[in-house]
């Protein structure tokens, strides 16, 4: 069973048990998430496809921790004018670890 989720404008692909990261979410860690945009959803080879999203589905997951993302430098150069600009980001993500992929009945698929 697995599932193609959408969080923070991308999408991931989860099965149960699974840990991975999205952007931040403002949840404490420990407390648990319901994410129910769930664009497929694949259960004992059968493919539900959401349009945009599967009806009724959504996935559990636990809050694990939070966390910022390796740095990445920026650089700006104008040529000629003696302009030189350094800049770093890091970016904040949260780590879910997934409890359960449930589908119900009912709900609009919006």
């Amino acid at each position: 069973m697995y599932a193609i989720i959408e969080s923070g404008g991308k999408q991931y692909r989860v099965e149960p048990d699974e840990v991975f990261a999205v952007e931040k979410l403002s949840a404490e860690p420990g407390d648990v998430v319901e994410l129910d945009r769930v664009g497929l959803l694949e259960q004992d080879g059968q493919v539900q496809l959401g349009a945009p999203w599967v009806a009724g589905a959504k996935v559990v997951c636990r809050v694990v921790s939070h966390g910022r993302g390796p740095k990445l430098d920026v650089s700006t150069y104008k040529a000629k004018k003696n302009y030189k600009r350094k800049l770093g980001h890091r970016q904040a993500y949260t780590r879910l670890r997934v409890e359960a992929i449930t589908v119900g009945s009912g709900g609009e698929g919006s």
